[in-house]
């Protein structure tokens, strides 16, 4: 399938954050040419605080006339399920999945959109192990955890990738939207590398910071991250035809 680039549509689920979800969406608008931005959809949900909810309506009416920001509430569970609406809701022929805290920097929008632009069929994604990328205020012993997790799955799956669980890529929209997801939870975000990697799609890698998050707390536990595996193993080995709808 040929993918042409015709603006890209925004993600952004926003749980316990105010000032850096402001940060992020107000980087982005100020970064990236607004031609090239279909929407930014603030998603929420039943658990989002009251003060981060009147947040992502301040934004809306911040930008209301020069820019389509607008506020999703899912109904799907957790933040994979927030993205997965997110998807299908998008307009743009591309579409981004970031966070709202800041660990996914606003500023590298713009380097993924002229990417999309230039391969409009590959999905390009974030690499914090790439050279030039790095962690700042990352526990040492999840750096270490991580590492050796992106090492064996890379074997796993026969690819060069270095970072499959950064929640940081924008994709074709279109291609998104032909996959059957699985995945609620954070699994999620390594399962929209595995699937394209099992079709055949190309990435590219671009080297990206992740920097602790200063507000909210983490909606991922230590533990959680052990259902990787069980979910890499399981699209390792299922046939190619149950991944598309």
């Amino acid at each position: 399938m040929k993918h042409r680039y015709r603006g890209t549509t925004i993600l952004i689920p926003a749980m316990d954050e105010t000032y850096s979800l402001v940060q992020t969406v107000d980087t982005i608008v100020e970064t990236v040419n607004s031609a090239d931005i279909s929407e930014i959809i603030l998603l929420l949900c039943d658990r989002t605080t009251e003060v981060t909810r009147n947040t992502a309506e301040e934004l809306v009416k911040k930008y209301d006339g020069r820019l389509s920001v607008f506020i999703h509430d899912q109904t799907l569970p957790f933040v994979g399920g927030a993205i997965r609406e997110g998807i299908d809701l998008a307009k743009g022929s591309h579409v981004i999945m970031m966070s709202s805290d800041l660990e996914t920097d606003p500023y590298l929008v713009q380097t993924f959109i002229a990417y999309a632009k230039r391969y409009p069929n590959r999905i390009i994604t974030a690499s914090r192990w790439a050279a030039g990328g790095g962690f700042k205020g990352y526990n040492n012993v999840k750096l270490i955890c991580n590492y050796l997790f992106e090492k064996m799955i890379a074997i796993l799956f026969c690819t060069r990738l270095s970072d499959l669980t950064y929640a940081y890529r924008i994709f074709p929209t279109r291609l998104m939207k032909r996959i059957k997801w699985e995945e609620l939870k954070h699994p999620f975000f390594m399962e929209t590398a595995l699937k394209p990697l099992r079709l055949g799609v190309k990435f590219i890698e671009i080297p990206a910071i992740w920097t602790a998050r200063s507000e909210g707390a983490s909606q991922n536990s230590f533990f959680a991250n052990f259902k990787y595996f069980k979910t890499a193993w399981h699209i390792r080995w299922m046939m190619k035809k149950h991944i598309i709808l």
